[in-house]
């Protein structure tokens, strides 16, 4: 026996977790509840392999030629390359008086001839049989149903046919598992959560003499068919990169930082509303963009206008400001409704953009991400798995975090604890002197290297971004109630750093 060749699917992101594709000549079954998208992959798998040059049936017995038409034509296909054999029976033919023989001794047989005059005839490479429930339903006891499932498997594997069977798992005969027959169980499902669209996931429980990846994998149907989201396993994309810092282009933020942010690390801007900190995470994306390097910034809190505008400040030398970086394709920003969109989609955004060349991602906010979607399992998990990922990449992520209140200390019960994740910490504080609000900046923590420890003045103007020098006269401002201990007439003069050189 030869080696065993697999075949695309021509759905999106299901031949990754398939490793490879289908495999030929094997029989497969598709299980899912109604609305969760099995005749739309079928249909999708028979057009890409129609495209390729191999013949393709589609034999059904719940759905008609007309909705098939009518699935494919919502999607931009045709079944014109397709050959139907509807063996659906119109209501007319359904006998109105009882009849003394079951199902199993009339209709049984017919779908059994039906099917086999059809594969002699045509010479398929390629099967969806779409009607597993309903054979159930007509061969009337366990026995018959699996001998009619093994006859299935024999007669396709002598034709050599890829075989998909189509089952809405319905009317199941007790202990009778069809999925101990096939050699291969892909399983559909679709649940509704409390706020937002249908969640959609799929797995793949066995495939015979081939490997595959495990666990769940969300999918999206969309206009043109399926899009699979394959769950991002970290350890299975190691890139070598060089050492290199990113810089934020601001004097002193560098040097508190002995240079810039690594790649290949995470860092956490934490602090609380409106403290500067996404002003911060875009000076490091712009001070990137002007050495040509690509960014992509994901928003959850605000709209594209307000980020658009609010940081055009940074780029006065740049003409057309952020969207002339846009435009140019070296920057990639989306605006996130977690509402529409689950956290396995999100999580393949963003690996699509570092695959595009992205070297710096910002995530603003993880607050926003997390509150949106309350119902979604293991979110931690899946910003673990994310952001592993993109340090093996080499990329240098910046998530931000608010935390509660304005004035507060280091951590705040109900926070969100996510800092264990982070190679490297950047604390903003509010403090108040001389009957002014100011902000404050620290380096928290930093994995990497060493790093400055004194707290310096943060100034946002209409220049940009400026850090001041350090606050050496100051206690307290990381717990809020920060006391002036210098000279009265020396009270905040201190933050005049030079704008940021772009």
């Amino acid at each position: 026996m030869g080696p065993l060749t697999k075949i695309p699917t021509g759905v999106r992101g299901l031949d990754e977790v398939l490793l490879g594709g289908l495999v030929r000549g094997a029989f497969y079954l598709v299980q899912g509840d109604p609305g969760s998208g099995k005749t739309t992959l079928a249909l999708q798998y028979l057009q890409s392999r129609a495209k390729a040059g191999e013949r393709c049936l589609f034999i059904t017995l719940t759905e008609s030629r007309r909705d098939l038409a009518n699935i494919a034509e919502s999607h931009g296909w045709s079944t014109d390359g397709l050959d139907i054999c509807d063996l659906v029976r119109p209501a007319s033919s359904v006998d109105a008086e009882p009849s003394i023989y079951h199902p199993s001794d009339t209709e049984l047989g017919d779908i059994v001839k039906a099917v086999a005059a059809q594969v002699d005839k045509i010479s398929p490479s390629q099967v969806v049989f779409d009607g597993v429930s309903e054979l159930r339903l007509v061969s009337g006891d366990p026995l018959r149903y699996r001998r009619q499932l093994l006859w299935l498997k024999e007669f396709f594997a002598q034709k050599n046919v890829t075989a998909l069977l189509l089952d809405d798992r319905s009317s199941p005969f007790g202990g009778m598992q069809p999925e101990s027959l096939v050699g291969g169980n892909i399983v559909l499902e679709r649940t509704l959560p409390e706020y937002g669209r249908a969640r959609r996931r799929l797995s793949v429980t066995k495939i015979r003499a081939s490997s595959f990846r495990e666990g769940y994998h969300e999918y999206d149907i969309v206009t043109g068919g399926i899009i699979v989201h394959p769950r991002i396993v970290a350890a299975e994309h190691h890139d070598r990169f060089s050492p290199q810092l990113t810089a934020s282009g601001i004097k002193h933020l560098d040097e508190m930082l002995e240079g810039g942010l690594a790649r290949g690390t995470t860092t956490l801007l934490l602090g609380p509303a409106g403290v500067g900190k996404s002003t911060v995470s875009m000076q490091y994306v712009v001070n990137a963009l002007v050495s040509g390097q690509r960014a992509a910034v994901y928003i959850f809190d605000e709209v594209l206008g307000t980020l658009i505008e609010r940081s055009e400040k940074l780029c006065l030398r740049k003409e057309g400001g952020l969207r002339g970086y846009i435009k140019e394709g070296l920057l990639h920003v989306q605006q996130i409704d977690p509402a529409e969109m689950t956290a396995g989609a999100f999580a393949q955004e963003v690996r699509r953009a570092v695959e595009s060349g992205a070297s710096i991602v910002v995530v603003d906010s993880l607050n926003g991400y997390m509150n949106a979607m309350p119902e979604e399992k293991f979110l931690t998990t899946h910003l673990h798995d994310l952001f592993a990922y993109l340090n093996q990449k080499g990329v240098t992520t910046i998530m931000v975090v608010a935390q509660h209140g304005l004035f507060i200390g280091a951590s705040t019960s109900g926070d969100l604890d996510v800092s264990y994740l982070a190679d490297t910490v950047l604390l903003f504080r509010y403090f108040e002197a001389r009957a002014e609000i100011h902000q404050a900046i620290s380096v928290f923590k930093h994995r990497t290297g060493p790093h400055e420890r004194s707290l310096r003045q943060l100034k946002l103007d209409r220049t940009g971004v400026q850090v001041g020098d350090k606050l050496i006269d100051f206690n307290g401002i990381i717990t809020g109630a920060a006391k002036y201990e210098g000279q009265a007439e020396m009270l905040v003069d201190r933050a005049q750093d030079e704008p940021a050189s772009r």
